[in-house]
């Protein structure tokens, strides 16, 4: 499992250092050739929106994973024991609320980009809100493992978030 997990890591790097490349050659390229000859590569602006998507999306989902991602834990912190894995069950429900409204509404916004095409490059929308579904679905899927690894640890994960030792004084 550890291994599985290391190699779809290392294929998620790889992607946006991929998307990175590609949006940095042909932006660069871009504003060369406007400058320099005063012409441009059409694609250049719809290619860059679909990638920086897919980016953010990948990205989104590796800093949850690694717990890195955006928190506000000022209050949380503080806590120790039964209110402190209270409040941590109702983030995680508040969260799984919210992935289920960005999943829904990105499979919908997938199903009316199948039939819409971008006006350069001609592919369909639904790539774009392709790489919000698929972050909201793993982003549910590891919402859900942290989930069990809570309920059968019988409190917080060893991964999650976890109140600090000592009294406020003492800690770092």
């Amino acid at each position: 499992m550890k291994r599985l997990h290391d190699w779809l890591r290392h294929l998620a790097e790889a992607f946006m250092a991929l998307c990175m490349t590609v949006m940095l050659v042909v932006i660069f390229v871009n504003v060369v050739l406007r400058y320099g000859w005063g012409t441009g590569i059409l694609i250049s602006e719809e290619l860059a929106r679909l990638l920086f998507v897919w980016l953010v999306s990948v990205s989104a989902v590796l800093a949850l994973q690694e717990g890195k991602h955006l928190g506000f834990d000022m209050v949380t912190s503080r806590l120790q024991g039964v209110p402190a894995v209270v409040l941590w069950w109702i983030s995680r429900g508040l969260m799984a609320l919210v992935l289920h409204y960005l999943i829904t509404g990105a499979w919908e916004q997938v199903l009316v980009g199948m039939d819409s095409r971008s006006p350069v490059m001609g592919y369909p929308l639904a790539l774009t809100a392709g790489g919000i579904f698929v972050m909201g679905v793993a982003m549910a899927v590891l919402l859900a493992g942290q989930a069990w690894s809570a309920w059968r640890a019988g409190g917080l994960p060893r991964s999650g978030p976890a109140p600090l030792e000592g009294t406020p004084e003492e800690r770092p």
